[in-house]
């Protein structure tokens, strides 16, 4: 066994059948098992990789090991009696029940136990081969395995190669006892409330749930029968594979009771993990029943392959339990976002009028950031209290049925993303990019009515407070430190654009509260509780009902964005880099607030123009980068291809070239 950590004789097969020792203790004989199969997938030479055809070089490589074992007895000799030793000492039932399954029906202890999996160190001393396989076999291993011929694969299925016709029997018992572990497992799953309860009637009729631990046990106990009656064998295995088709059956009807009440990735993880047991159960009933097992356990062995890699694959785990809250959440964000697309001359008009109204908010907003600056708290409490004057206008606003520009991108993207789904013909094409004009043009009168607004009214207001008390609201001091700060010399660009991910941060954390509100169904807590009714009375508690489950998704939107836009800066700023926030419309009050500090001669300096320059970067990124973020999560929630990019991007410069002011204004 010592041979086995040269590196030199690695990749020797005479070095690697002279290590092999039977009375070498577990974990060595497990390290030899390791490397043998190192040794398969080896990659060989390249003048030999050219002679293979397309027969997999591990498969050319397992067919020499055999044809060596065959012509030197001497080395099958300790062959046989290594894989005597490991099938003797291996139990092979926990891989089989548990493999490829989480331990807590939870999908974060599941990411979280992915990683540690990923992070610690494997030991091949054990009993346990589901502990011993992701050492044994690699990610792409399926490959080759799919490759082997049936010759090579009955000279593997040998007895002696199992340890004796006695230990291939023990693999069909312990293949057995963990199909009885995967039953009771589906069995509990299936009782369980947070699955019981969202699974459809219907599918429950027959309780396939309830009857399956019978029937498994008596496929079991015919199939280690010694004289086993074929007929009855063939009925109950007949009868459990129904009951295993209305289990799946019972666990897909919860899909609809989530698109209606709510997504929860528990659950989702829960159902998915369900429906794994239910192919492993059938995936080992194929193994005992076949008249050709080999064939099957070489398929459930190829299984249990991608299942290992799927194992190591964290991302795409959380990528696809997330999958559905976020295509759920993206839904709700399109039903809202049409809410922001004018699509005709008379709604862009009232789209002006509304950011005009957000904008007359946001002056007052602006002159309480500077009050609440020139407080002089501690950092924190400067964020939280600015945080909470921007939450306060934010909800002001909603509640008067006006707008702020920077909110509308995170709302829309996934509005236009859900048109992508149907863009075959050029005219669906030329209807999307009339969907974008529309798009485009009502953020540009969102932007308008905000400035439009918001900066006469803190001009006004300087000039007013320098006539009536001989001093404008904000000082020449805080002038030239806005003059400094939202200048596009400096790092306003990187802060604008930071602000866009907080925009789209928000829109996500509205989905999530929405989803979360109609998941516990609160609106109908709201509507029929004794106490809230007895406390707000039956027409009111019906009122509230109904405002809370058309403005939960809005009122979470706005309170977040405002905090977010207060605290986030100064924690970050604690633990890393100074950062700040730059919103089109609070920058351009700042401004403004500065100009009428400074009066007319700030007109012409040059840092007055940086900082005009400044707000249109502003602009531009608050708007881009947090529709960017929407479109790009709307898209992937939705399943959007990028075959058809090419043809949308073509017809978008189209457009820009013959008529480039659609994107700007209604005519």
């Amino acid at each position: 066994m010592k041979l086995l950590g040269r590196r030199r004789d690695r990749w020797d097969l005479t070095a690697l059948l002279n290590a092999a020792d039977p009375r070498a203790p577990r974990a060595e004989r497990h390290l030899w098992l390791v490397r043998l199969l190192e040794w398969l997938r080896h990659a060989p030479r390249p003048e030999a990789a050219e002679t293979e055809g397309r027969t997999p070089a591990p498969v050319l490589r397992l067919k020499h090991l055999l044809n060596v074992l065959d012509k030197h007895p001497e080395h099958r000799a300790r062959i046989e009696g290594v894989l005597g030793a490991f099938w003797a000492d291996i139990r092979a039932a926990g891989l089989f029940s548990d493999f490829g399954f989480g331990p807590r029906m939870a999908l974060g202890q599941e990411i979280g136990d992915r990683l540690l999996k990923r992070w610690l160190p494997a030991t091949p001393d054990t009993r346990e081969l589901g502990e011993l396989f992701p050492l044994l076999f690699a990610d792409d291993d399926a490959a080759w395995l799919e490759a082997i011929d049936e010759t090579t694969l009955a000279r593997l299925a040998a007895p002696r190669w199992q340890g004796g016709a006695e230990s291939a029997l023990g693999w069909k018992r312990q293949m057995l006892d963990a199909m009885t572990y995967l039953v009771s497992a589906v069995r509990a799953a299936g009782f369980s409330p947070a699955l019981r309860q969202r699974m459809d009637d219907a599918a429950l009729a027959q309780e396939p749930f309830r009857q399956l631990e019978a029937v498994a046990e008596r496929v079991c106990r015919g199939v280690l029968e010694p004289g086993p009656d074929p007929q009855a064998l063939r009925q109950d295995a007949a009868l459990l594979r129904v009951l295993l088709d209305g289990c799946r059956r019972a666990v897909d009807s919860i899909a609809a009771h989530l698109e209606e009440f709510g997504i929860s990735v528990d659950i989702v993880f829960e159902a998915d993990q369900l429906r794994a047991r239910l192919r492993r159960i059938e995936q080992l009933l194929d193994c005992v029943l076949s008249p050709a097992p080999p064939r099957e356990i070489l398929r459930l062995t190829i299984a249990l392959v991608r299942t290992l890699r799927e194992r190591r694959r964290v991302r795409a785990l959380f990528e696809r339990h997330y999958a559905q809250l976020a295509r759920k959440m993206v839904e709700r964000n399109a039903e809202t976002g049409e809410h922001y697309i004018a699509h005709s001359r008379d709604e862009y008009r009232d789209m002006l009028e509304r950011a005009a109204g957000g904008g007359a908010v946001m002056a007052v907003t602006t002159f309480l950031k500077f009050g609440i600056a020139a407080l002089g708290l501690g950092a924190f409490w400067t964020g939280f209290w600015s945080g909470t004057n921007y939450a306060a206008s934010f909800v002001v606003i909603m509640l008067l049925h006006w707008t702020v520009a920077t909110k509308q991108p995170a709302m829309t993207a996934p509005a236009i993303a859900q048109r992508l789904g149907d863009i075959g013909s050029d005219a669906k094409v030329e209807a999307f990019v009339d969907d974008i004009a529309h798009l485009l043009r009502s953020q540009a009168a969102g932007i308008f009515g905000n400035l439009a607004l918001v900066a006469p009214l803190v001009l006004a207001a300087q000039w007013l407070s320098q006539w009536l008390f001989g001093a404008p609201l904000v000082g020449e001091a805080k002038a030239e430190h806005v003059l400094h700060s939202l200048t596009l010399l400096g790092p306003t660009a990187v802060y604008a654009a930071f602000t866009g991910v907080l925009l789209f941060a928000s829109s996500v954390i509205a989905g999530w509260a929405e989803n979360w509100f109609v998941f516990h169904r609160l609106d109908s807590a709201l509507r029929w509780n004794p106490s809230i009714v007895a406390w707000l009375g039956a027409p009111r508690a019906a009122r509230w009902a109904t405002w809370w489950r058309a403005n939960v998704s809005g009122v979470a939107a706005n309170v977040s964005l405002g905090l977010m836009l207060g605290l986030v800066p100064v924690v970050v700023s604690f633990l890393g880099p100074e950062l700040e926030v730059r919103h089109v419309t609070l920058s351009t009050g700042q401004l403004a607030a500065a100009a009428g500090a400074l009066g007319w001669p700030v007109l012409v300096a040059h840092g007055f123009w940086w900082c005009v320059a400044g707000i249109v970067a502003t602009g531009l990124l608050n708007v881009g980068v947090s529709f960017w973020l929407a479109f790009k999560l709307a898209a992937r929630a939705r399943g959007v291809r990028d075959a058809d990019r090419a043809r949308i991007g073509a017809a978008l410069r189209q457009r820009l070239r013959t008529r480039p002011l659609s994107f700007l204004w209604a005519r």
